[in-house]
């Protein structure tokens, strides 16, 4: 049998895992965010990675070059910065934009990777999948494994540039997950901020220059990255971040206008950032530690064994009518034997009802069945203290 006790607002039993929400509905703070030009769009909390708003945020949607954002991930998690890479043929004849990269020419990989995010430059993206996953086809398994890991289930990567392909797509709220994901790798931070960076190539008969054309790094205060993008089908993209206050933000913007509109994404992310910056403030949730009771054993060496909870306390974008609670839901009785470690139930940290982090309870002790010797043993000890 289960119980679910609730340490701040009453609720139902519910489903274990950490889940991306939702925070506010859109019918209810969209009047805030009229206007905007984009297709889809999703505000996020770059930290929990719960949504706080969102315009067809599971829609399906082509994303450009904020593919690059998985690439570059993918490339810091499995290469080398110093690994050298050559330019293949294949990866020399990619459309703009281009670092003109001359095919057998070498380069570092962390100069790439700086070609890759800050010029966006297609023939560097083909020219790391090739070094990392050995092809095209085979660095684009390593994407696709890797947003099944963060459970974007609706994300598949065909290219690692973006360019448009038959079922190369996201949707803008599984592109905050990925986003969200890569902005805690530090190089990723350092590479998306950098405004120039000058590098050969190994042979030492060039040299390349690429500079950040992200404009939203001057738009706002603590605006730090992260991705542009632009092809036919997709339209203009782009994925922002913003720190202020102690307050991590992240934006999506797919299909924000079409040329010669492009300036529609920077106008659509001002307003998802003040909108967020706005209606949303950082509130503790939980606490550090939490006493989870115990759990009666049935046909035991013991009638019950204590539980714990190894939660901690959580700072969370809520919005100012948004509402957190905890709660414990957990088996009341089970039967012998029992591993130490056992799970038996789950906390759950909640806001507006929806499930934002949680933590399983577990045994902290084993408890044996009851043998013939045991029960001897404990008839002879009752005897002699009788």
């Amino acid at each position: 049998m289960k119980i679910c006790l609730t340490l701040v607002l009453s609720c139902v039993v519910v489903l274990a895992g950490t889940l991306w929400v939702h925070g506010q509905e859109n019918e209810d703070d969209g009047e805030a965010l009229t206007g905007l030009y984009a297709r889809a769009a999703v505000l996020a909390d770059g930290e929990t990675g719960r949504i706080l708003w969102g315009k067809n945020e599971d829609e399906p949607m082509a994303m450009a070059s904020t593919t690059k954002i998985m690439t570059c991930l993918i490339a810091l998690e499995n290469g080398n910065l110093s690994d050298t890479v050559e330019i293949s043929d294949y990866a020399a004849s990619m459309p703009d934009v281009q670092l003109d990269a001359i095919a057998g020419d070498h380069f570092r990989l962390e100069d790439l990777l700086y070609a890759l995010m800050l010029e966006s430059d297609n023939d560097a993206a083909v020219a790391i999948a090739e070094h990392v996953g050995g092809s095209v086809e085979g660095f684009a398994e390593m994407m696709n494994a890797r947003a099944d890991e963060l459970g974007c289930s609706h994300t598949r990567f065909v290219t690692p540039n973006g360019l448009d392909a038959e079922g190369h797509c996201t949707t803008a709220a599984e592109l905050a997950k990925i986003a969200s994901e890569a902005i805690k790798n530090e190089t990723f931070v350092k590479i998306i901020n950098t405004a120039s960076h000058s590098f050969p190539n190994l042979e030492g008969n060039r040299q390349y220059q690429v500079n950040n054309k992200d404009s939203f790094l001057q738009m706002m205060d603590g605006a730090f990255g992260i991705k542009t993008g632009f092809t036919a089908d997709a339209g203009y993209c782009f994925v922002g971040a913003l720190n202020r206050d102690g307050r991590l933000y992240i934006s999506v913007v797919l299909g924000s206008g079409w040329p010669p509109n492009k300036s529609y994404k920077w106008k659509d992310t001002v307003n998802l950032m003040n909108y967020g910056i706005d209606n949303y403030e950082k509130r503790a949730i939980g606490s550090d530690g939490l006493d989870a009771g115990i759990l009666t054993v049935s046909g035991g060496c013991r009638e019950e064994v204590a539980l714990r909870a190894d939660c901690h306390k959580m700072e969370m974008l809520m919005g100012t009518e948004e509402k957190g609670e905890v709660c414990v839901v957990k088996d009341l009785s089970k039967e012998a034997p029992i591993a130490a470690g056992t799970q038996v139930g789950w906390v759950y940290y909640k806001i507006n009802g929806k499930i934002v982090e949680s933590f399983p309870i577990c045994t902290m002790e084993e408890v044996d069945k009851k043998s013939y010797g045991f029960c001897l043993e404990e008839m002879f000890r009752r005897w002699l203290t009788f």
